[in-house]
């Protein structure tokens, strides 16, 4: 028999969100994990929020949609707002009930905000690690340094020279005809109008140069971890700068400890940068019309093979961020944004790898 094609409006559900998420859906492991994270950072949100006034967004609901966001690759915070309204599944996943009013999403990124000024993406990546760790996932003795550019939330037309009177940017229009062809320009000479903290930059010759952020990881080469990650300004020596930088930020174990990297630390500052810390330089060689930094002392032991294979995980790291992550192309002006993101990102990249480690059989 036929059904009918009759609209209904119940006015009362007897089946709660709970049940209605299937027993092996995925985000059932991400929903546990990230609750036992968000209870390691409770103290910290205390000493962030005063104890009089009205309530604001609890800040663990407001972390579970910021991932949630991530993993649907959901490009806005007023796109995010608007599924929540419907989707039973993301109300579950962010703590609210099938009643409960969505929040505005000015008032949403506001309190986003309060995050970013409390550092909560670095707390966040750092027990988030320490987790991965607990469970046997987490090597402290080799790891992998790399970076990448990510376009920034500018055009060309807002590369414009420094000493340029802004006064002059109302001609023709919010949007004018900009022809900057034969022209010299170089971030010596001319910044961003609308992200100032934006280089012109490029990842390889003959490539095009774009508006860009440099975001840096240390992974760890057991299981292609994050344990640590940083977006800087581009300059000549960024990547370099800031691989040294998150070295120092690893404790010192009893072992001796490897850096594996691409042909680009192959450079004395870095090499010599790596041995003064302790840790013993396996990056590619770089033999293009000069002599290499890493001699046979290091080529010859079986460890350099290992750190060369294993580094190449980083690279999927990177890709998941830039097309599932959105990092591809910023959302975020300025480097304190950019680097929150970035950082926060990586901590989500890091909940899906454990994940898939895990259904895998592997850990403790």
């Amino acid at each position: 028999m036929r059904g009918r094609d009759e609209r209904s409006a119940s006015l009362f559900s007897y089946v709660s969100l709970e049940d209605r998420v299937p027993r092996d859906h995925p985000l059932r492991d991400h929903r546990k994990f990230l609750d036992g994270i968000l209870r390691e950072l409770s103290p910290r949100f205390e000493q962030m929020y005063s104890a009089i006034g009205r309530p604001s967004i609890p800040p663990e609901q407001l972390l579970r949609a910021l991932v949630i966001q991530l993993l649907y690759s959901i490009r806005s915070e007023r796109q995010l707002m608007e599924q929540l309204e419907y989707n039973l599944l993301f109300r579950w996943f962010v703590g609210l009930g099938i009643d409960d009013p969505v929040w505005v999403p000015t008032v949403f990124s506001k309190n986003r905000d309060r995050l970013l000024e409390g550092d909560i993406a670095k707390a966040f990546l750092s027990t988030v690690v320490d987790e991965a760790n607990r469970r046997g996932l987490v090597s402290d003795e080799h790891f992998t340094v790399d970076g990448t550019l990510m376009e920034a939330w500018a055009s060309h037309k807002s590369f414009r020279p420094k000493d340029e009177d802004s006064s002059g940017e109302a001609k023709g229009g919010r949007n004018p005809a900009v022809d900057f062809r034969k022209q010299k320009r170089s971030n010596q000479t001319h910044e961003s109008k609308t992200d100032p903290d934006a280089r012109l930059a490029k990842k390889a010759q003959g490539q095009e140069a774009k508006l860009s952020y440099q975001g840096n990881v240390l992974m760890e080469n057991r299981h292609g971890l994050v344990v640590d990650a940083e977006a800087v300004i581009v300059t000549g020596t960024s990547e370099v700068d800031a691989a040294l930088t998150m070295l120092d930020r690893q404790p010192v174990g009893k072992n001796r400890r490897t850096v594996g990297g691409d042909k680009l630390y192959d450079q004395k500052r870095f090499v010599e940068g790596a041995r003064e810390r302790k840790v013993t330089p396996h990056v590619a060689q770089n033999t293009t019309n000069r002599r290499s930094v890493i001699d046979g002392r290091t080529t010859r032991h079986p460890g350099y093979a290992v750190s060369q294979r294993r580094r190449k995980l980083v690279e999927q790291g990177f890709g998941w961020k830039k097309t599932v992550g959105l990092l591809r192309k910023l959302r975020h002006r300025g480097l304190p944004n950019v680097d929150w993101m970035f950082t926060f990102t990586t901590a989500v990249y890091d909940m899906v790898r454990i994940r898939t480690l895990e259904r895998a059989g592997v850990g403790s």
